[in-house]
């Protein structure tokens, strides 16, 4: 896959549902920017619900801001891949450590009762990372 495919399927990353939580009376989708109610179709941006919060949130709902700013990095990496200027294999590792902090907020949703968190993105990301970024790890490793 060349340098622009990569970029582009980074970016897709970017603007599909990391996470689908159901609950009894609503479905939300959680964004790397923010997150949506599928009955309202509010978007409320990640910063807007921090500060509507005053950082007080639970404790696994902090792993959200950590996995979006690494999303960032993959997604800064990706670019200088594109332009020719960066090492691919730090987008696929960001793209895993990405997915690997999120699986704190997969935890705590799922632990409450009559929710459930479905990892859609995050898995997409886990895949990309394998599939995009794991042949350029191993071509490295044989050098």
């Amino acid at each position: 896959m060349n340098p622009r495919r990569r970029l582009a399927v980074v970016v897709a990353l970017g603007v599909i549902p990391w996470t689908v939580i159901t609950s009894p009376t609503t479905i939300t989708l959680l964004f790397p920017f923010g997150l949506v109610g599928v009955e309202s179709g509010q978007l409320v941006l990640i910063h807007e619900y921090l500060r509507f919060t005053g950082g007080q949130v639970a404790p696994f709902l902090r792993a959200w801001p950590i996995g979006a700013v690494l999303y960032a990095g993959s997604l800064c990496s990706a670019i200088g891949g594109a332009l020719g200027v960066k090492d691919a294999r730090l987008t696929g590792g960001l793209l895993v450590a990405t997915a690997v902090s999120h699986l704190p907020v997969l935890a705590g949703f799922s632990r409450r009762m009559g929710y459930l968190a479905l990892p859609v993105g995050i898995v997409l990301m886990g895949a990309v990372a394998w599939w995009a970024y794991w042949p350029l790890v191993r071509a490295a490793e044989d050098r």
